[in-house]
């Protein structure tokens, strides 16, 4: 009878895994479902709102019959389609840069704008326009993913020789303070060089510029940094139980650190390269995930990716909004956002100290 029971326990709770798996794929690929449907929705709003609103009919025509000769069809081919697919493809990168980082790290407080990895990208595009103004926008890119580097090493480096090690408040108070090193530095740099005006752009967050040559490295940054996090999302999804753990499982933590890094870097690298230091969005959206679906990367990334870019093309359609006709910087809108949801985490780890 005892074995009886001890069998009959197994498949018992064979069964509810089973159970759990299936709910949890069936809940992921609604939200991914749901989530995809309201970009493409909002994205026709993006298009069509601007400083002179434009008829979502015609934006269907510029997009499936496509007329040179008209003045609306080019706005909407040239400047409002990618700077709306780029917000997507921002916001997808800097979820998907978040998401990782916390599961690397442990740490809820963790994101690229937190941890000195957009401040140091920020950095290098200074630099960049100081001694090469003529620098191009893959110039730039390749540039802000060594500033991504910079910045994410002198944060851990900080942070590992403080008393009591890498506790994620610690960490969070490194990243801020690496943070506003590097943008003092900057900011001497710019008024230097006379690049203050070009830099304002970065430092405010904006998509303005974003062209299809920007979509172009947005997208070979956005795939190649996906798959890899695809690749390494279940030994992530270990890692974010504790070392011990991945270790005794046959995991290799600092393999899948280098990895996980390196996929942080070369996608906030791409993005703020492209859009500037838009913050946020990489602490709020993992959470947001995580609460939807529970701690498995394989989903916590795409569905990172998906509210990422739906939280950036409403925050662009909130910039034109506020202030109408002029733009407010789509990083204050983000940071509406973010700041009292990093205020809300930073006060329950305030025992990290």
């Amino acid at each position: 009878m005892n074995g009886y029971a001890k069998s009959h326990s197994g498949v018992t709770n064979h069964s509810e895994q089973h159970k759990t798996k299936r709910k949890t794929s069936l809940k992921g690929t609604f939200v991914l479902v749901l989530g995809i449907i309201f970009i493409f929705i909002f994205i026709g709003i993006s298009i069509a709102y601007g400083a002179a609103n434009i008829k979502l009919t015609t934006v269907w025509e510029a997009v499936t019959h496509f007329n040179s000769n008209l003045a609306s069809h080019q706005i909407i081919q040239e400047i409002r389609m990618p700077r709306a697919i780029g917000a997507v493809m921002v916001g997808a990168l800097l979820a998907v840069s978040g998401a990782i980082i916390q599961g690397l790290t442990r740490n809820p407080l963790a994101s690229p704008s937190i941890m000195g990895v957009t401040d140091g990208a920020a950095f290098a595009i200074v630099v960049m326009l100081s001694f090469f103004p003529t620098v191009t926008i893959l110039g730039l890119t390749i540039s802000s993913l060594v500033g991504a580097g910079v910045g994410v090493t002198l944060v851990f480096t900080i942070g590992a020789f403080s008393k009591g090690g890498l506790t994620p408040v610690k960490l969070a108070l490194a990243g801020v303070a690496v943070g506003s090193m590097l943008s003092a530095i900057s900011s001497a740099f710019a008024l230097h060089f006379q690049v203050a005006k070009d830099m304002s752009f970065w430092y405010a967050g904006g998509l303005t510029s974003i062209s299809w040559t920007s979509i172009k490295i947005l997208s070979i940054a956005g795939i190649a940094g996906f798959l890899l996090a695809m690749l390494i999302s279940r030994s992530i999804t270990i890692l974010s139980l504790g070392e011990e753990v991945s270790k005794g499982l046959g995991q290799k933590p600092l393999l899948i650190k280098s990895l996980g890094v390196t996929v942080v870097l070369v996608l906030t690298g791409a993005a703020v390269s492209v859009a500037g230091a838009v913050g946020f969005i990489g602490l709020v959206i993992p959470h947001i995930s995580r609460f939807i679906i529970g701690s498995d990367y394989r989903w916590i990334i795409p569905i990172s990716a998906v509210l990422g870019g739906l939280l950036l093309v409403l925050a662009d359609i909130a910039a034109r909004m506020v202030n109408a006709p002029y733009e407010t910087p789509v990083g204050a809108i983000t940071a509406i956002i973010g700041v009292p949801f990093f205020l809300y985490l930073a006060r329950g780890e305030r025992r990290g100290l």
